[in-house]
């Protein structure tokens, strides 16, 4: 039997999560990490147990390829939207009409604390899957940040909710996943 000496866990994980820089432009941090240097964009990201503090490449691939981006005036769907991070810089990038859509309550959650964390107005938070992708809505701009697996069964979904010539970035899945992707 390993005893372990009880510490206090959330102070030894934020000991050791730095704030992130993307692309010189944007930096991630949580609410405990000074701002040092003002970037184009700073997110303040509580992650709790949500996925999306930008330390992961499938999030940081997205960031960067959204930042040259034109997001003025788009509406945009964050498709696993997870902390929330991708639907708060499209809104900081101009978009206009921002659904941020998790399965998971805990992310549901956390995306509603980090939507007003960042003073953000037009983002609308939803709980579930593709199927709650609201009836009505077409995207400018679609953010997938999932697996494999859901990306293939969902595409259907998001096709549909697209504008003509709107954009998709999927990002969340392995390099040998490309064809079946495509």
């Amino acid at each position: 039997t390993v005893v372990i000496v009880d510490q206090n866990w959330n102070a030894q994980w934020e000991s050791s999560f730095e704030p992130i820089i993307v692309d010189e432009q944007c930096l991630i941090r949580a609410p405990f990490h000074a701002v040092e240097k003002a970037y184009p964009y700073t997110i303040t990201i509580e992650p709790k147990m949500s996925f999306g503090t930008g330390h992961h490449a499938t999030t940081h691939l997205i960031v960067s390829a959204m930042l040259p981006m034109d997001c003025t005036g788009k509406t945009v769907l964050d498709m696993g939207c997870g902390t929330g991070v991708l639907a708060i810089l499209a809104e900081m990038r101009g978009s206009k009409a921002i659904d941020a859509i998790d399965i998971d309550e805990w992310a549901y959650e956390n995306t509603l604390e980090n939507v007003e964390r960042n003073g953000c107005n037009a983002i609308r938070t939803i709980q579930g899957g593709a199927e709650a992708i609201p009836t009505e809505a077409r995207y400018d701009l679609i953010l997938a940040n999932i697996n494999r697996n859901i990306l293939t069964r969902d595409m259907h979904h998001y096709v549909r909710h697209m504008n003509p010539g709107a954009s998709i970035l999927f990002s969340g899945f392995y390099e040998s996943d490309q064809p079946e992707i495509k």
